[in-house]
């Protein structure tokens, strides 16, 4: 691993900023190379995931069946959207999209992260929501119901390994 610590922060300027370097061989993927960078001072934070090898822009689509499936490996670049369409979630890429190697529990728990702190900060009536879609996501993970995950990365730096994946190419937006 490589790392650059005392770097001047693109946000704040400030000699804090920790740059890393990485690199992974992940089984059935290929090698990929991690990129971070942390700024201690403003806590300015990004990551990204890029494939050694050039791939094709792909279309990965998941079927989660059972609790077994929350250890499936995904690997998700930040030029990527990730969508749950039977719980309605998804990110999609910008300057705060990151990219990132877990599984389909560490996708859920990003996606609960970000709903908790939204229901803390909500109104009574947006509450509600966020508790009933917190309530959905633990039945997901215990494998009473079942999800469709899906990345569509035009950098085709994605992937969700498992048999049970199907990749297509993904398909060029008409104008």
């Amino acid at each position: 691993m490589d790392v650059l610590e005392h770097q001047p922060c693109p946000f704040c300027s400030a000699k804090t900023l920790t740059l890393t370097q990485d690199e992974q061989d992940i089984p059935y993927f290929g090698k990929v190379f991690l990129f971070s960078m942390a700024c201690s001072s403003c806590k300015a934070h990004h990551a990204d995931v890029e494939s050694a090898e050039y791939k094709e822009p792909c279309k990965i689509t998941f079927e989660m069946t059972s609790d077994k499936d929350l250890n499936v490996r995904v690997v998700k670049s930040s030029t990527a959207t990730l969508k749950i369409p039977q719980l309605r979630l998804s990110v999609t890429p910008g300057p705060g999209s990151e990219g990132y190697i877990s599984n389909i529990e560490g996708v859920l728990a990003r996606f609960e992260k970000v709903i908790e702190g939204q229901r803390d900060l909500a109104e009574e009536e947006d509450k509600t929501s966020a508790k009933n879609l917190l309530k959905k996501i633990r039945k997901v993970k215990f494998g009473d119901i079942p999800i469709t995950i899906i990345i569509e990365d035009p950098s085709g730096n994605s992937a969700i390994i498992s048999d049970k994946t199907v990749i297509e190419k993904l398909k060029g937006k008409k104008e």
